[in-house]
Protein backbone atom coordinates (compact mmCIF):
# COMPACT_ATOMS: atom_id res chain seq x y z
CA UNK A 1 0.00 0.00 0.00
CA UNK A 2 1.19 3.57 -1.17
CA UNK A 3 0.45 6.37 1.98
CA UNK A 4 0.39 9.88 0.88
CA UNK A 5 3.24 11.89 2.44
CA UNK A 6 1.18 15.03 2.58
CA UNK A 7 -0.38 14.91 5.93
CA UNK A 8 -0.79 18.41 7.87
CA UNK A 9 -1.37 16.32 10.62
CA UNK A 10 2.39 16.50 11.61
CA UNK A 11 1.78 16.07 15.35
CA UNK A 12 0.65 12.59 14.95
CA UNK A 13 4.62 11.92 13.93
CA UNK A 14 7.46 11.33 15.91
CA UNK A 15 10.27 13.74 16.99
CA UNK A 16 13.50 13.98 14.68
CA UNK A 17 15.74 13.05 18.08
CA UNK A 18 14.99 9.66 19.44
CA UNK A 19 15.86 10.58 23.30
CA UNK A 20 12.56 13.05 23.01
CA UNK A 21 9.88 10.53 22.10
CA UNK A 22 8.86 9.44 25.26
CA UNK A 23 8.49 13.16 26.49
CA UNK A 24 6.40 14.07 23.37
CA UNK A 25 3.19 12.50 24.98
CA UNK A 26 0.36 10.83 22.95
CA UNK A 27 -1.29 12.65 20.99
CA UNK A 28 -5.60 12.43 20.95
CA UNK A 29 -7.31 11.41 17.68
CA UNK A 30 -10.81 13.41 18.74
CA UNK A 31 -13.81 12.60 16.63
CA UNK A 32 -17.62 13.16 15.71
CA UNK A 33 -21.14 11.79 14.71
CA UNK A 34 -19.35 13.82 11.45
CA UNK A 35 -16.68 11.74 10.88
CA UNK A 36 -18.30 8.26 11.43
CA UNK A 37 -19.15 7.47 7.52
CA UNK A 38 -21.62 5.07 6.84
CA UNK A 39 -22.75 5.76 3.87
CA UNK A 40 -21.16 6.26 -0.03
CA UNK A 41 -18.11 4.07 0.87
CA UNK A 42 -17.46 1.50 -2.14
CA UNK A 43 -15.23 -0.54 -3.88
CA UNK A 44 -14.30 1.30 -7.56
CA UNK A 45 -15.53 -0.91 -10.82
CA UNK A 46 -11.78 -0.99 -10.92
CA UNK A 47 -9.54 -1.69 -7.89
CA UNK A 48 -6.30 0.32 -7.90
CA UNK A 49 -3.10 -1.43 -7.29
CA UNK A 50 -2.44 1.13 -4.63
CA UNK A 51 -4.95 1.77 -2.18
CA UNK A 52 -4.49 5.68 -1.78
CA UNK A 53 -5.73 5.85 -4.93
CA UNK A 54 -9.01 5.87 -3.46
CA UNK A 55 -10.21 8.89 -1.54
CA UNK A 56 -8.70 8.91 2.21
CA UNK A 57 -10.53 10.09 5.68
CA UNK A 58 -8.90 12.20 7.94
CA UNK A 59 -8.52 8.97 9.88
CA UNK A 60 -6.86 6.85 6.94
CA UNK A 61 -4.61 9.99 6.34
CA UNK A 62 -3.50 10.08 9.85
CA UNK A 63 -2.82 6.61 10.84
CA UNK A 64 -1.12 5.91 7.28
CA UNK A 65 1.76 9.14 7.54
CA UNK A 66 2.38 8.20 11.35
CA UNK A 67 2.59 4.25 10.15
CA UNK A 68 4.86 5.06 7.41
CA UNK A 69 6.98 7.19 9.17
CA UNK A 70 7.37 4.58 12.24
CA UNK A 71 8.29 1.84 9.03
CA UNK A 72 10.73 4.77 7.65
CA UNK A 73 12.36 4.99 11.76
CA UNK A 74 12.95 1.19 11.45
CA UNK A 75 10.20 0.59 14.64
CA UNK A 76 9.06 -2.34 12.81
CA UNK A 77 10.62 -6.46 12.86
CA UNK A 78 10.98 -6.04 9.41
CA UNK A 79 10.35 -3.90 6.49
CA UNK A 80 7.47 -4.45 4.14
CA UNK A 81 7.26 -3.66 0.72
CA UNK A 82 4.69 -4.54 -1.50
CA UNK A 83 3.37 -7.98 -0.98
CA UNK A 84 2.63 -10.33 -3.79
CA UNK A 85 -0.82 -11.50 -4.34
CA UNK A 86 -2.80 -13.81 -5.87
CA UNK A 87 -6.93 -14.60 -5.95
CA UNK A 88 -6.68 -18.64 -5.85
CA UNK A 89 -8.52 -20.16 -8.76
CA UNK A 90 -11.89 -21.50 -7.36
CA UNK A 91 -15.12 -20.31 -6.23
CA UNK A 92 -14.59 -19.04 -2.80
CA UNK A 93 -12.39 -15.84 -4.01
CA UNK A 94 -9.15 -16.52 -1.83
CA UNK A 95 -6.96 -13.71 -1.69
CA UNK A 96 -3.18 -15.15 -1.23
CA UNK A 97 -0.67 -13.36 0.06
CA UNK A 98 3.26 -13.97 0.21
CA UNK A 99 4.61 -12.84 3.59
CA UNK A 100 7.86 -14.49 4.12
CA UNK A 101 9.28 -11.83 6.82
CA UNK A 102 6.02 -12.26 9.15
CA UNK A 103 6.33 -16.22 9.22
CA UNK A 104 10.27 -15.73 10.31
CA UNK A 105 10.22 -12.56 12.11
CA UNK A 106 7.39 -12.23 14.60
CA UNK A 107 7.45 -12.72 17.90
CA UNK A 108 6.65 -16.11 18.77
CA UNK A 109 3.51 -17.10 20.58
CA UNK A 110 3.03 -16.75 24.47
CA UNK A 111 2.32 -19.81 26.24
CA UNK A 112 -1.61 -19.96 26.41
CA UNK A 113 -3.60 -22.98 28.01
CA UNK A 114 -6.96 -21.80 28.26
CA UNK A 115 -9.21 -19.16 26.46
CA UNK A 116 -9.58 -18.03 30.03
CA UNK A 117 -6.33 -17.34 31.16
CA UNK A 118 -5.88 -14.33 33.51
CA UNK A 119 -3.75 -11.53 32.62
CA UNK A 120 0.53 -12.36 33.52
CA UNK A 121 2.26 -9.30 33.98
CA UNK A 122 5.63 -10.93 33.36
CA UNK A 123 4.72 -12.30 30.36
CA UNK A 124 5.08 -9.65 27.31
CA UNK A 125 2.45 -7.62 27.46
CA UNK A 126 1.75 -3.43 25.95
CA UNK A 127 2.95 -2.08 28.69
CA UNK A 128 6.45 -2.93 27.67
CA UNK A 129 6.02 -1.85 24.26
CA UNK A 130 8.68 0.67 22.81
CA UNK A 131 7.02 4.49 23.16
CA UNK A 132 7.30 5.13 19.39
CA UNK A 133 5.06 2.26 18.63
CA UNK A 134 2.18 4.28 19.79
CA UNK A 135 0.40 6.41 16.81
CA UNK A 136 -2.24 8.35 19.07
CA UNK A 137 -4.99 7.54 21.26
CA UNK A 138 -8.93 7.38 20.23
CA UNK A 139 -11.28 10.05 21.63
CA UNK A 140 -14.37 10.44 20.87
CA UNK A 141 -16.04 13.82 21.25
CA UNK A 142 -17.83 14.42 24.56
CA UNK A 143 -21.62 13.63 23.96
CA UNK A 144 -21.58 11.60 20.86
CA UNK A 145 -24.92 10.19 20.54
CA UNK A 146 -25.45 6.39 21.73
CA UNK A 147 -21.59 6.35 23.08
CA UNK A 148 -21.18 5.42 26.97
CA UNK A 149 -18.09 6.73 28.52
CA UNK A 150 -15.59 5.41 26.47
CA UNK A 151 -12.27 4.02 28.09
CA UNK A 152 -8.92 4.91 26.65
CA UNK A 153 -8.03 2.62 23.17
CA UNK A 154 -4.31 3.37 22.08
CA UNK A 155 -3.65 2.89 18.37
CA UNK A 156 -0.06 1.27 18.02
CA UNK A 157 1.68 -0.13 15.37
CA UNK A 158 1.48 -3.79 14.98
CA UNK A 159 5.34 -4.55 14.47
CA UNK A 160 5.05 -7.70 12.41
CA UNK A 161 2.78 -6.03 9.87
CA UNK A 162 -0.06 -8.21 7.47
CA UNK A 163 -0.35 -5.73 5.27
CA UNK A 164 0.28 -1.94 5.07
CA UNK A 165 -1.49 -0.02 8.14
CA UNK A 166 -1.57 -3.13 10.25
CA UNK A 167 -2.07 -1.30 13.88
CA UNK A 168 -3.70 -2.68 17.18
CA UNK A 169 -6.52 -1.09 19.08
CA UNK A 170 -5.35 -2.21 22.63
CA UNK A 171 -7.73 -0.30 25.75
CA UNK A 172 -5.69 1.28 28.18
CA UNK A 173 -2.75 -1.14 29.09
CA UNK A 174 -2.35 -0.59 32.19
CA UNK A 175 -5.84 -2.28 33.57
CA UNK A 176 -3.83 -5.51 32.39
CA UNK A 177 -7.40 -6.88 30.72
CA UNK A 178 -6.81 -10.41 29.32
CA UNK A 179 -7.91 -11.15 25.47
CA UNK A 180 -11.43 -11.47 26.06
CA UNK A 181 -13.78 -9.03 24.07
CA UNK A 182 -15.01 -6.33 26.04
CA UNK A 183 -17.70 -3.67 24.72
CA UNK A 184 -15.60 -0.66 24.97
CA UNK A 185 -12.78 -2.24 22.59
CA UNK A 186 -15.42 -3.54 20.29
CA UNK A 187 -16.98 -0.34 19.83
CA UNK A 188 -13.53 1.06 19.20
CA UNK A 189 -13.17 -1.39 16.28
CA UNK A 190 -16.48 -0.78 14.80
CA UNK A 191 -15.97 3.28 14.98
CA UNK A 192 -12.37 2.90 13.55
CA UNK A 193 -14.09 1.00 10.73
CA UNK A 194 -16.67 4.09 10.59
CA UNK A 195 -13.93 6.71 10.56
CA UNK A 196 -12.04 5.11 7.53
CA UNK A 197 -13.21 5.83 3.86
CA UNK A 198 -10.97 3.15 2.69
CA UNK A 199 -13.33 -0.14 1.67
CA UNK A 200 -10.71 -2.26 2.66
CA UNK A 201 -10.28 -1.34 5.96
CA UNK A 202 -10.81 -4.39 8.30
CA UNK A 203 -11.06 -5.11 11.95
CA UNK A 204 -9.99 -8.45 13.56
CA UNK A 205 -10.18 -10.34 16.78
CA UNK A 206 -8.75 -13.27 18.11
CA UNK A 207 -9.83 -15.39 21.49
CA UNK A 208 -7.09 -17.25 23.11
CA UNK A 209 -6.44 -20.24 21.51
CA UNK A 210 -7.83 -18.82 18.69
CA UNK A 211 -4.64 -18.20 17.49
CA UNK A 212 -4.17 -14.41 19.62
CA UNK A 213 0.09 -14.45 20.34
CA UNK A 214 -0.63 -11.79 23.63
CA UNK A 215 -2.87 -12.59 26.05
CA UNK A 216 -3.52 -8.34 26.60
CA UNK A 217 -6.70 -6.96 25.42
CA UNK A 218 -6.57 -6.16 21.77
CA UNK A 219 -8.14 -5.90 18.23
CA UNK A 220 -6.05 -5.51 14.81
CA UNK A 221 -6.78 -3.33 12.33
CA UNK A 222 -5.49 -3.22 8.87
CA UNK A 223 -5.80 -2.38 4.94
CA UNK A 224 -6.05 -5.24 2.35
CA UNK A 225 -6.93 -3.63 -1.05
CA UNK A 226 -9.03 -6.57 -1.64
CA UNK A 227 -12.48 -7.92 -1.82
CA UNK A 228 -12.76 -11.07 0.57
CA UNK A 229 -15.82 -13.02 -0.13
CA UNK A 230 -17.13 -12.73 3.65
CA UNK A 231 -18.62 -9.25 2.27
CA UNK A 232 -21.24 -10.33 -0.18
CA UNK A 233 -21.90 -13.78 0.61
CA UNK A 234 -25.13 -15.31 1.58
CA UNK A 235 -26.51 -15.84 4.60
CA UNK A 236 -29.64 -17.31 6.27
CA UNK A 237 -31.54 -15.91 9.64
CA UNK A 238 -31.28 -18.44 12.86
CA UNK A 239 -34.34 -15.97 14.78
CA UNK A 240 -37.04 -14.34 13.38
CA UNK A 241 -36.01 -10.84 14.33
CA UNK A 242 -32.95 -11.33 11.97
CA UNK A 243 -30.75 -10.35 14.26
CA UNK A 244 -28.67 -13.87 13.54
CA UNK A 245 -27.63 -15.33 11.14
CA UNK A 246 -25.65 -18.04 9.29
CA UNK A 247 -22.92 -16.73 6.43
CA UNK A 248 -22.86 -19.37 3.99
CA UNK A 249 -20.94 -19.80 0.88
CA UNK A 250 -17.51 -18.89 2.62
CA UNK A 251 -14.24 -20.75 3.61
CA UNK A 252 -16.03 -21.62 6.90
CA UNK A 253 -19.79 -21.27 7.88
CA UNK A 254 -19.91 -18.25 10.74
CA UNK A 255 -22.39 -16.23 12.99
CA UNK A 256 -23.45 -12.97 10.97
CA UNK A 257 -24.52 -10.09 12.46
CA UNK A 258 -25.27 -6.55 11.01
CA UNK A 259 -26.08 -2.99 11.37
CA UNK A 260 -26.43 -0.08 8.62
CA UNK A 261 -23.95 2.07 10.96
CA UNK A 262 -23.47 4.22 13.87
CA UNK A 263 -26.64 5.19 16.40
CA UNK A 264 -28.99 2.66 18.86
CA UNK A 265 -28.79 -0.32 15.99
CA UNK A 266 -24.68 -0.43 16.40
CA UNK A 267 -25.02 -0.36 20.35
CA UNK A 268 -27.28 -3.70 20.49
CA UNK A 269 -24.88 -5.36 17.95
CA UNK A 270 -22.03 -4.61 20.62
CA UNK A 271 -23.87 -5.94 23.48
CA UNK A 272 -25.49 -8.88 20.88
CA UNK A 273 -21.79 -9.85 19.96
CA UNK A 274 -20.07 -9.83 23.48
CA UNK A 275 -22.49 -11.63 24.77
CA UNK A 276 -22.08 -14.37 22.63
CA UNK A 277 -18.38 -14.19 23.01
CA UNK A 278 -18.64 -14.33 26.63
CA UNK A 279 -20.68 -17.68 26.39
CA UNK A 280 -17.93 -19.13 23.77
CA UNK A 281 -15.44 -18.08 26.41
CA UNK A 282 -17.45 -19.44 29.17
CA UNK A 283 -17.34 -22.78 27.52
CA UNK A 284 -13.61 -22.51 27.03
CA UNK A 285 -14.33 -22.35 22.98
CA UNK A 286 -12.01 -20.14 21.20
CA UNK A 287 -13.33 -18.22 18.51
CA UNK A 288 -12.41 -15.83 15.86
CA UNK A 289 -14.38 -12.21 14.81
CA UNK A 290 -13.87 -10.12 11.53
CA UNK A 291 -15.57 -6.85 10.64
CA UNK A 292 -16.05 -5.16 7.24
CA UNK A 293 -18.10 -3.28 5.19
CA UNK A 294 -20.73 -5.41 3.45
CA UNK A 295 -24.24 -5.91 2.26
CA UNK A 296 -27.20 -6.87 4.26
CA UNK A 297 -28.11 -10.29 5.23
CA UNK A 298 -29.56 -12.24 2.62
CA UNK A 299 -28.85 -13.67 -1.12
CA UNK A 300 -26.32 -11.28 -1.82
CA UNK A 301 -23.05 -11.87 -4.15
CA UNK A 302 -19.59 -10.67 -4.28
CA UNK A 303 -20.66 -7.84 -6.12
CA UNK A 304 -23.33 -6.31 -3.49
CA UNK A 305 -22.66 -3.01 -2.80
CA UNK A 306 -21.04 -2.33 0.75
CA UNK A 307 -24.33 -0.68 2.81
CA UNK A 308 -23.07 -1.55 5.81
CA UNK A 309 -21.18 -3.32 8.49
CA UNK A 310 -20.62 -7.01 8.79
CA UNK A 311 -18.93 -8.61 11.81
CA UNK A 312 -18.63 -12.83 11.50
CA UNK A 313 -18.02 -14.65 14.14
CA UNK A 314 -16.56 -17.88 14.30
CA UNK A 315 -16.07 -20.68 16.57
CA UNK A 316 -13.31 -23.25 16.61
CA UNK A 317 -11.05 -25.53 17.81
CA UNK A 318 -8.70 -24.38 20.34
CA UNK A 319 -4.78 -24.45 18.77
CA UNK A 320 -2.66 -23.21 20.92
CA UNK A 321 1.23 -22.40 19.55
CA UNK A 322 1.98 -22.14 15.71
CA UNK A 323 2.20 -24.96 13.58
CA UNK A 324 5.19 -24.07 11.68
CA UNK A 325 4.62 -27.31 8.71
CA UNK A 326 1.70 -25.75 7.77
CA UNK A 327 1.14 -22.66 4.63
CA UNK A 328 -0.93 -20.40 6.48
CA UNK A 329 -2.12 -20.14 10.59
CA UNK A 330 -5.70 -20.31 10.89
CA UNK A 331 -7.50 -17.18 12.60
CA UNK A 332 -9.43 -13.80 11.78
CA UNK A 333 -8.29 -12.87 8.29
CA UNK A 334 -7.76 -16.39 7.07
CA UNK A 335 -11.51 -17.34 7.81
CA UNK A 336 -12.31 -14.37 6.08
CA UNK A 337 -10.28 -15.29 3.17
CA UNK A 338 -7.23 -13.16 3.20
CA UNK A 339 -4.21 -16.00 3.47
CA UNK A 340 -0.89 -14.44 4.50
CA UNK A 341 1.21 -17.55 3.45
CA UNK A 342 4.61 -18.22 5.09
CA UNK A 343 7.14 -19.59 2.25
CA UNK A 344 7.36 -19.29 -1.72
CA UNK A 345 7.02 -22.87 -2.36
CA UNK A 346 3.58 -22.94 -0.66
CA UNK A 347 2.22 -19.70 -2.33
CA UNK A 348 3.06 -21.29 -5.82
CA UNK A 349 1.45 -24.62 -5.16
CA UNK A 350 -1.41 -23.39 -3.05
CA UNK A 351 -4.89 -24.55 -4.16
CA UNK A 352 -8.46 -23.95 -3.00
CA UNK A 353 -9.10 -27.19 -2.15
CA UNK A 354 -6.35 -27.27 0.18
CA UNK A 355 -6.51 -23.84 1.66
CA UNK A 356 -10.08 -25.21 2.49
CA UNK A 357 -8.58 -28.37 4.20
CA UNK A 358 -6.42 -26.30 6.40
CA UNK A 359 -9.55 -24.28 7.49
CA UNK A 360 -12.20 -26.37 7.89
CA UNK A 361 -9.51 -28.49 10.05
CA UNK A 362 -10.01 -26.46 12.52
CA UNK A 363 -13.31 -25.88 12.99
CA UNK A 364 -15.81 -27.86 15.73
CA UNK A 365 -17.31 -31.12 15.17
CA UNK A 366 -20.81 -31.09 13.94
CA UNK A 367 -22.75 -31.61 17.27
CA UNK A 368 -20.33 -29.24 18.87
CA UNK A 369 -21.06 -26.89 16.41
CA UNK A 370 -24.66 -27.62 16.74
CA UNK A 371 -24.93 -27.05 19.97
CA UNK A 372 -23.16 -23.61 19.90
CA UNK A 373 -25.69 -22.53 17.04
CA UNK A 374 -28.99 -23.85 19.45
CA UNK A 375 -27.25 -21.58 22.36
CA UNK A 376 -26.80 -18.60 20.51
CA UNK A 377 -30.11 -18.54 18.98
CA UNK A 378 -31.14 -18.91 22.66
CA UNK A 379 -29.42 -15.83 23.82
CA UNK A 380 -30.44 -13.67 20.97
CA UNK A 381 -34.29 -14.90 21.87
CA UNK A 382 -33.60 -13.56 25.72
CA UNK A 383 -33.15 -10.37 23.97
CA UNK A 384 -36.84 -9.42 24.27
CA UNK A 385 -37.57 -10.85 27.72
Amino acid sequence: MAIPHGSNETSYLLPPNKEDWEGQGIPDFIYGQKDLMQEGIQWPRNIPSFPDMLPLSRFDTVLCSAWRQRMELGLFRYCLGELQTQTLPGTVGFVAQLNVERGVQRRPPQNIRSVRQPFEPEQFNFNKIRPGEVLFRLHPEPGLPDVLQQEEILVLINVSPLEWGHVLLVPEPTLGLPQRLLPGALRAGLEALLLSSHPGFRIGFNSLGGLASVNHLHLHGYYLAHRLPVEGAPSKPLDPGGRLYLLQAVPAPGFLFYTSGPGPDLEALISRVCRATNYLTDHEIAHNLFVTRGAPPGKTSPSSALTGIRVILWARKSSFGIKEGEAFNVALCELAGHLPVKTSQDFSSLTEAAALALIQDCLLPHDQAEEVRAALVTLVAQEEQ
